[in-house]
């Protein structure tokens, strides 16, 4: 086994996809996890507590990244200016991975057990913004149906981007959804 190799947690990740894809999430064990990365299943045990978690390894990464952003716009702009600021963040961290995103988020949609795990991620996602909104002077009940709003667009951006015919760019489908919400909020 080449435990010594480099990238084990992205060989690792790269070959739980690919059995899921094939195979499917429930049918694919940690051994052939790490069979397929070339890597013993202790050294799978190091990078990751579950095989769930492979899917969801980077949620932490991609929560920070979007509350780092939102927080720093805060500071000269609106609370959902500051939340579109966030969406372009998570938008160019994606973007190189479209494939890859679909990939996993087909997975995700195949099992029960996985879209619960999203939807704890997405909640996660929204008691952070509203967090830092709120640290931010922003009162409640506002800073917490920006928040709220903020996961929505991203999330309605995000199937629209994952759809197997969908071309344009993660960041445009984000605006143009918070466009949508803005249009919806103003009554037109």
């Amino acid at each position: 086994m080449g435990r010594w190799e480099p990238n084990a947690h992205g060989r690792l990740a790269a070959a739980a996809l690919e059995l899921y894809s094939e195979r499917g999430y429930e049918q694919t064990t940690v051994a052939e996890i790490a069979r397929r990365a070339g890597l013993t299943e202790r050294t799978f045990f190091r990078h990751y507590a579950d095989k769930r978690e492979v899917l969801f390894a980077t949620s932490g990464e991609f929560q920070e990244l979007f509350v780092r952003a939102v927080a720093g716009a805060l500071k000269s702009a609106a609370p959902i200016d500051a939340l579109a600021v966030g969406l372009d963040a998570v938008s160019e961290m994606l973007t190189d991975q479209r494939d890859c995103v679909r990939t996993r988020q087909a997975v995700i949609m195949a099992n029960p057990e996985l879209q619960e795990r999203d939807l704890i991620k997405l909640t996660s996602m929204s008691a952070a913004l509203a967090d830092t909104l709120r640290r931010h002077g922003v009162t409640e009940p506002a800073a917490s149906l920006a928040a709220e709003a903020g996961v929505a667009v991203f999330k309605v951006g995000f199937e629209r981007w994952v759809a197997g015919d969908e071309e344009r760019e993660l960041s445009r489908l984000m605006r143009e959804s918070l466009d949508e919400l803005k249009a919806v909020t103003a009554g037109r």
